[in-house]
């Protein structure tokens, strides 16, 4: 009887006292464990994450946000100044599509875009021009070093780099242009815009990524990259047409004229995540063994 009080004692009844806080403890050090080795057992997933971490996705969406904020304002100032009428028109009216101006918004862009141009301002016009055109590759600088992180490559020389920068913005600067009735499917409507648009986007992406890492990467690997960004700027497209307008609206009328900065900001945060999501994820998925076969992407991770 002794012996088999003191055996109860010392092994509790199921769901009682230390017994069962050991069992729960065990049980999830034994999860925390499996957690970890997730992403050895999925190896996309694990080198996605990895691959995220290394770009730091938010700090680099950021900054490419803000030079591109940074950047279009000065070109915008240009083409009010400088350009003819019917450029004015499509620059107005993709600032309206493109970020959902509406109301005092709308008035304020297409107040700066009827700037009168004076005697003076076309004297110093060339200046502002090139000053404008070099601020302005700040953007092309950003975008170059996270196509360089996503892809684990040595910065390219300024000589080499500097006519790429330039050539690009002027690229990106044409298909903001246009994107507006590629989307509409110049006039057709959005059973043509949509895959229009979504093809252009692909080929833009693949041409941008090809361009500012300087060749040192062959076409193919780049694709599925390209075509995540495609995926990203229609899906956001559409889904500006209903957010945007009213996010607008609403933020002008709290803030006045901050407002547009604010949203239009904001919204382009959004925007370039996606990009540097899509970017890093393309490397990732050309390296898979499977896709690798057929893009003929080579060697290890890093080392091209």
């Amino acid at each position: 009887m002794t012996e088999s009080l003191r055996r109860a004692e010392q092994d509790p009844a199921p769901g009682s006292g230390p017994g069962r806080w050991g069992s729960a403890k065990q049980r999830a050090a034994r999860l925390t464990e499996s957690a970890k080795g997730a992403p050895e057992r999925i190896p996309l997933v694990g080198r996605a994450v990895s691959n995220l971490i290394r770009v730091n996705l938010l700090d680099n969406a950021t900054r490419l946000a803000a030079q591109a904020f940074l950047s279009a304002l000065p070109a915008l100032f240009v083409v009010a100044v400088f350009a003819p009428a019917t450029l004015k028109h499509s620059v107005t009216g993709s600032l309206r599509e493109q970020l959902g101006l509406q109301g005092p918004a709308q008035q304020q862009v297409q107040q700066l875009m009827n700037t009168q141009v004076d005697g003076t301002t076309q004297s110093i016009g060339a200046i502002g021009a090139l000053v404008t055109l070099a601020s302005a590759t700040a953007l092309s600088r950003a975008l170059q070093r996270v196509c360089e992180r996503a892809w684990e490559m040595p910065k390219n020389s300024v000589r080499v780099a500097l006519w790429r920068w330039v050539v690009w913005l002027m690229g990106w600067l044409v298909f903001l242009v246009v994107q507006v009735p590629m989307r509409k499917g110049f006039g057709a409507g959005l059973w043509l815009g949509v895959p229009l648009l979504f093809l252009a986007s692909t080929g833009v992406w693949w041409w941008t990524q090809h361009l500012l890492l300087g060749g040192r990467i062959r076409w193919y690997p780049l694709l599925p990259g390209a075509l995540l960004c495609g995926v990203a700027e229609v899906g956001l497209g559409i889904a500006s047409k209903v957010y945007l307008p009213h996010a607008m609206s609403a933020s002008v009328t709290k803030f006045g004229p901050y407002g547009v900065v604010f949203t239009a900001l904001s919204w382009l945060i959004v925007l370039f995540t996606a990009v540097t999501l899509a970017l890093v994820l393309g490397r990732v998925v050309s390296e898979e063994p499977a896709v690798a076969r057929y893009l003929g992407t080579r060697g290890e991770p890093g080392r091209w």
